[in-house]
């Protein structure tokens, strides 16, 4: 696990990574374009139904792509084996899109190490870039573009590369800021096989590798203020999980709606609300590295969209703003330099947004280090919308990205009596809201992350996978009655067993 951590702190491909090939290979016809629209592309071989597998008019670029397709249900996989391989990491890159009727995968095998494979999302129209990396270490690697479909389904692939370098997910994360009330409460956790346990060792043992905390300054139940942040902080280091530390800089929630200041600070003076968001972010941080656990990265702010400490701190005074910025940055590396400081953004399929808001930082000398974004795919746009945001701003801005909240249902049903904030049963085209679409959909998030360029894909975190629905842990904090709009979105079911999705949280 000290991998893991110290990948947090500094370039991820470059820690978790082999090192990279210096030359390879490269793939013959990866754009499909020598041949025209033939059957069997030059330089590729097929195994399986032949027939399926065959090069038409319509590439992402230039004029052809690979496509599979049958009237009958079929399983192809369009391959090439390149030779000559010096020993090291290379990664596999493709533009993709499937239909709802297709598995359809990019793959790396025969390459020394057990296959590697990264699917394609499904149901859509839009091209989505997606990658996976392997280790080579005998001279020669096969690249394989498979599908296995019912009769009609179909899958396109164009602008095909290989070639030196990683692109893995360093951080694998999730929201557990609930988790504390939820256990005193009564709330229990098992396995997918009904043994119970330690919710943060199931998630752990999944793959999980960090955990985010949120911090509110005075919360009405007792609950994400310091001392509760410390606890649970202990045990998150104890099983080699990194830290994020999530401020809120107020009482309750904080969002692109809401950014209520913490009563105590409501009568500071604008230089006051600098010290106190100093203080106040130096004081837990400081406690953290006392007691051994400190952060490995910290938002300063939550979705801060419009700022935050309104009306002091709106977008609309970005100078302000900044400046509350920058004190909690400068709290943050005064207590731990290595510790990343992120900014973090709701709507992660906006670019405009994304754009104005971390060119007005930029024009305000906002000092950060990561990118934060929330992509939920129900509200925040198309994949391909996203993947062109998290793309276009990792290289505008020179950061690493991280998806720092995500999340999808598993049912269209209710543990309580509140409503789910998400109903339908298909919240997007082609996931249904089932524990197999729940998995899909994370996996697919997490792929896009995975492809951002130059390893600037940090990772991803899923929110809440712990709240379930427990009498008392409702969404108000000040409210015990109030239910939970969310439990459809959790990682463990209405049995409190963990559920599929946790096979994303593995190492890619």
């Amino acid at each position: 696990m000290k991998k893991i951590l110290v990948a947090l702190l500094t370039c991820a491909a470059a820690v978790l990574a082999p090192s990279p090939a210096q030359a390879a290979p490269t793939i013959t016809n990866g754009g499909f374009e020598t041949g025209g629209a033939v059957a069997a592309p030059p330089g590729w071989s097929t195994g399986g139904t032949a027939a399926a597998d065959f090069s038409e008019a319509g590439g992402h670029t230039g004029s052809y792509r690979l496509s599979h397709w049958s009237s009958n249900a079929y399983t192809v996989e369009t391959h090439q084996t390149l030779t000559g391989l010096s020993s090291g990491t290379y990664t596999l890159r493709a533009r993709v899109r499937a239909g709802a009727m297709s598995q359809s995968w990019i793959a790396l095998r025969n390459c020394g190490p057990a296959e590697k494979r990264t699917y394609l999302p499904v149901g859509s129209s839009e091209w989505i870039r997606i990658a996976v990396t392997q280790t080579v270490t005998g001279g020669r690697c096969t690249v394989a573009l498979g599908s296995a479909a019912a009769a009609g389904g179909w899958a396109n692939f164009d602008d095909v590369t290989f070639g030196p370098g990683a692109a893995t997910l360093a951080v694998r994360g999730g929201d557990t800021s609930g988790l504390a009330k939820s256990e005193a409460l009564g709330g229990r956790y098992h396995t997918a096989s009904g043994i119970r346990g330690d919710a943060l060792e199931i998630l752990r043992s999944a793959g999980m590798n960090l955990v985010r905390l949120k911090v509110w300054v005075n919360p009405a139940d007792g609950y994400n203020d310091k001392a509760r942040v410390l606890a649970v902080a202990r045990r998150v280091k104890a099983l080699g999980m990194g830290l994020l530390v999530d401020f809120h800089y107020s009482d309750t929630w904080a969002d692109p709606g809401k950014q209520y200041k913490p009563a105590a600070w409501t009568g500071h003076s604008f230089a006051q609300l600098k010290a106190a968001v100093y203080d106040h972010t130096y004081d837990v941080l400081n406690a953290l590295k006392a007691q051994g656990t400190t952060a490995d990265m910290v938002q300063v702010g939550n979705e801060i969209n419009g700022g935050m400490l309104w009306e002091d701190g709106r977008t609309a005074n970005f100078g302000n703003l900044a400046q509350l910025l920058n004190s909690g940055y400068d709290a943050v590396k005064a207590v731990s330099s290595s510790t990343r400081v992120v900014l973090h953004l709701a709507e992660g399929g906006d670019n405009a947004l994304f754009r104005w808001w971390f060119d007005s930082a930029a024009a305000n000398g906002v000092r950060y280090d990561v990118i934060g974004v929330s992509y939920y795919p129900y509200w925040h746009g198309t994949l391909g919308a996203f993947q062109a945001n998290v793309d276009d701003i990792a290289s505008r801005y020179g950061r690493p990205v991280l998806l720092a909240e995500t999340a999808y249902p598993f049912t269209t049903g209710n543990d309580d009596a509140l409503t789910n904030i998400i109903t339908a049963a298909t919240p997007y085209p082609g996931y249904p809201a089932s524990p197999a679409g729940q998995s899909a959909m994370l996996r697919d998030v997490a792929s896009i992350v995975q492809a951002v360029p130059n390893g600037r894909g940090l990772g991803f975190v899923y929110w809440e996978p712990t709240w379930t629905a427990v009498t008392g842990n409702g969404w108000d904090p000040a409210d015990p009655s109030s239910g939970n709009g969310w439990e459809n979105q959790a990682l463990f079911d209405f049995a409190d067993r963990a559920l599929p999705a946790l096979a994303q949280f593995a190492p890619r």
